[in-house]
């Protein structure tokens, strides 16, 4: 990162794979509505195929744009965002959302007004305008793992008791402390990031936004959401085989079981969740036969590829993973 220009007060960062369209339309409600702040936009494209950063670079030149050559993941690739950018605020945002105008002004105000929560969040709604609950959730703990294992979480589901991580039916529509502001809409001061040291590098996507979360809480801040930020999402769009994502969701879990839990827990918690993976997918299967093979369960693949989850994610290794990706990227 060269010398920082106090000119831009945001530098929204922008992880791409495979979106064009939809970064597009993002890049675009950002420029084309008045904001409120100085801001920049930098774009990492994780290695597309669909024209995303030839798409980028010809339609919007004043994007800071870092197309690789390979999909280092969401972890990685923001980090190397937030080295290249100069703003005192960092963005996070997906591509596939469209934010309204004045949503960076809105965001830094309650940040300022409230530096106490370290990770601030906002709403997110589907395209149809109703309620995307996922822009920030409750904290990952024994209790909701019990919960997912007995089929609590399903059988009640949104309660606030045995649903623990959905936060139960609140709207998102008021200010609120969370467990968890997802990487989908977070904003950050520069100094708090850099004190964080970033993303884990290891998370590959899912559970890296749930490891920030749970290291600015270690630092005695206290994550909010604000319901005056915003934005529409398209959900998964970068994900778009449904037992794909759960097996990254899955190892993302077991990760986290494995870094922040002690080892009792560690060790029952693992064998509650694959419980609890087994359970849907034999569930699945079961419908499934009912149906006469027209459904297509998830639960069931992401339970035969266990292997892949079970171990979650070994520790970083600069040399093996490839840091120097994100040394030059940021160069």
């Amino acid at each position: 990162m060269g010398p920082v220009d106090h000119e831009v007060q945001v530098s929204v960062l922008v992880v791409s794979y495979c979106t064009r369209d939809l970064t597009l339309a993002c890049i675009d409600s950002l420029y084309s509505q008045p904001q409120g702040v100085p801001f920049e936009v930098v774009v990492v494209d994780n290695a597309s195929t669909d024209g995303s950063a030839e798409a980028i670079a010809s339609l919007y030149p004043q994007v800071r744009l870092i197309a690789l050559d390979q999909n280092i993941g969401f972890g990685r690739a923001t980090n190397i965002a937030a080295r290249a950018s100069d703003g005192d605020h960092l963005l996070l945002l997906n591509p596939d959302t469209e934010v309204a105008a004045g949503l960076l002004e809105r965001m830094v105000a309650f940040e300022r007004a409230h530096p106490e929560a370290g990770l601030v969040g906002g709403r997110t709604t589907k395209p149809g305008g109703e309620l995307d609950p996922s822009s920030c959730w409750g904290a990952f703990t024994l209790w909701s793992v019990t919960c997912f294992a007995m089929g609590l979480s399903t059988i009640f589901k949104k309660n606030a008791l045995f649903d623990p991580e959905s936060l139960g039916s609140w709207q998102r529509d008021s200010v609120r402390k969370v467990g968890v502001v997802t990487g989908c809409l977070l904003l950050v001061r520069r100094t708090l990031w850099d004190e964080l040291g970033g993303f884990d590098p290891r998370y590959f996507m899912f559970g890296e936004d749930f490891d920030l979360s749970a290291r600015a809480i270690d630092l005695g801040y206290t994550p909010m959401i604000t319901p005056d930020a915003t934005i529409m999402h398209v959900l998964s769009a970068s994900t778009t085989v449904r037992a794909d994502r759960l097996v990254l969701m899955s190892k993302a879990r077991v990760t986290i079981m494995q870094q922040r839990w002690r080892p009792a827990a560690r060790r029952l918690g693992v064998v509650m969740y694959s419980f609890g993976v087994w359970f849907r997918g034999a569930a699945a299967r079961v419908g499934e036969l009912r149906s006469g093979g027209r459904t297509e369960p998830a639960w069931a693949p992401t339970w035969n590829r266990r292997r892949e989850w079970l171990a979650g994610y070994p520790d970083f290794d600069a040399t093996r993973d490839g840091l120097a990706i994100e040394r030059e990227g940021a160069a």
